[in-house]
């Protein structure tokens, strides 16, 4: 399998699948389809108040994120895909965006900015009989977990986004697809990125593996339960700690946008393969909705994530990298509730624009009160706010989801900016 995925990563073979309306189910059924390119772009300018933030003082920060570009093209009449999606982040926000409670990649309290090559993948796709099978390969999302935040309602990220997705590496990913049934199996290179400019490191490719499935009983409805196996992700040579990740979710979306639920349990154990000793574990259960109220959007989402508490830089919101795996300060408990109310897009023609408000209260305590880190010492309390301020911007047609493949992509509408546009907006 590790020569395989290294095979289809040297090669550029990838596969990316934003569902684009109804062409998906021509290529399933492996009927003809006319060659098709679709381009997307889109960028947040914001403006972030926490309060307070590391070092216990309030801040306020202007950022333009999810500043990204996005392409999918099919040929061979709907029998193969490329995939992609270039993210500016490192050059627009190279200090990360203002989101208390985030972590990751060497960042906390802040979203760190995701590779330029945030996406590039390939997938070619056949049947044998009432089986639809799809091979893919590239860089992208493993198999597992739940839909990249950036393709859901609200701006800010979950903090159980490094619990809940593997992104941005080297992978090889098979799909099959019977009825109502879709499974999924990858590997992949465990290393996460440690720059926007990093690319998977060959001699790392396929020592990870992941695998999901999904079931969708309903149109509009999927419940998927998946499990990985990373090695060392933040140890880039391969001797830090390796991660059992488990992830279960349901999820629903109406016909035209206008509705979404999403409901998840994560679940992240560090184990030091060298004793086969389970280390440390993280937990998250979030719930979040999406509805479609006149002409304004409404979204909330609810979430309690445990995270690690390394130690800090000179800058407070900076980590060392690579962590130093066995020697966390602590774990803590965080719980936010956030609100967003969305106003009706500004559009002119293939330019569209949706001002959002979003508001976000979080606690954070430590599972264990014998923890070197509690929130009280960094922050001065454990009760933080957070005021989000901003215009998603879009040119283009939206693309619905990221980060599934070939076949295991569902139908669907998109979310995230078509709710609050107070129409119900076309895919093409």
């Amino acid at each position: 399998m590790r020569r395989l995925a290294a095979a289809l990563f040297l090669a550029g073979v990838p596969a990316r699948a934003q569902h684009t309306g109804h062409d998906m189910t021509s290529m399933d059924t492996g009927s003809t389809s006319p060659r098709m390119l679709h381009l997307m772009g889109q960028a947040t300018p914001l403006v972030t108040r926490a309060a307070p933030s590391a070092g216990g003082t309030s801040r306020t920060q202007v950022d333009l994120t999810q500043v990204v570009v996005m392409a999918r093209a099919t040929w061979w009449n709907g029998h193969a895909s490329l995939d992609a999606a270039f993210n500016g982040e490192g050059l627009t926000m190279p200090n990360g965006e203002l989101n208390t409670g985030a972590y990751g990649e060497g960042y906390v309290d802040r979203r760190h900015p995701h590779t330029y090559v945030h996406e590039l993948m390939t997938s070619v796709r056949g049947s044998i009989g009432a089986f639809h099978l799809s091979l893919s390969g590239g860089r992208g999302f493993a198999p597992f977990g739940t839909d990249d935040p950036m393709m859901r309602p609200l701006t800010k990220f979950p903090i159980n986004h490094h619990l809940s997705q593997i992104l941005e590496r080297g992978t090889a990913v098979g799909a099959a697809r019977f009825g109502p049934l879709i499974l999924e199996a990858s590997t992949f290179g465990g290393d996460e990125p440690s720059s926007p400019s990093s690319l998977p490191r060959v001699r790392r490719l396929g020592d990870s593996w992941s695998t999901r499935g999904t079931v969708v009983p309903i149109a509009g409805t999927e419940l998927q339960a998946s499990y990985a196996r990373v090695a060392s992700p933040e140890e880039p040579s391969g001797f830090g700690l390796d991660q059992r990740k488990q992830n279960i979710s349901a999820r629903s979306i109406a016909a035209t946008g206008a509705r979404y639920m999403l409901v998840e349990w994560a679940r992240t154990v560090e184990v030091d393969h060298s004793r086969s000793l389970d280390v440390f574990a993280y937990e998250s259960v979030l719930a979040e909705g999406a509805v479609r109220v006149g002409s304004l959007g409404l979204a909330i989402r609810v979430e309690q994530t445990e995270r690690p508490e390394e130690d800090r830089l000179l800058d407070p919101f900076r980590t060392p990298r690579p962590a130093s795996d066995l020697s966390i300060n602590g774990i803590t408990r965080w719980r936010a509730a956030t609100v967003q109310v969305a106003a009706p897009s500004v559009a002119t023609g293939v330019f569209a624009g949706f001002p959002f408000l979003e508001v976000a209260r979080l606690n954070a305590t430590p599972t264990d009160a014998r923890s070197l880190f509690t929130p009280d010492r960094l922050y001065g309390t454990a009760n933080f706010w957070m005021l989000t301020v901003g215009v998603r911007m879009r040119l283009g047609d939206a693309h619905a989801r990221m980060g599934r493949y070939g076949v295991a992509l569902t139908d669907g509408p998109a979310i995230g900016t078509m709710v609050g546009s107070g129409t119900s907006m076309p895919m093409h």
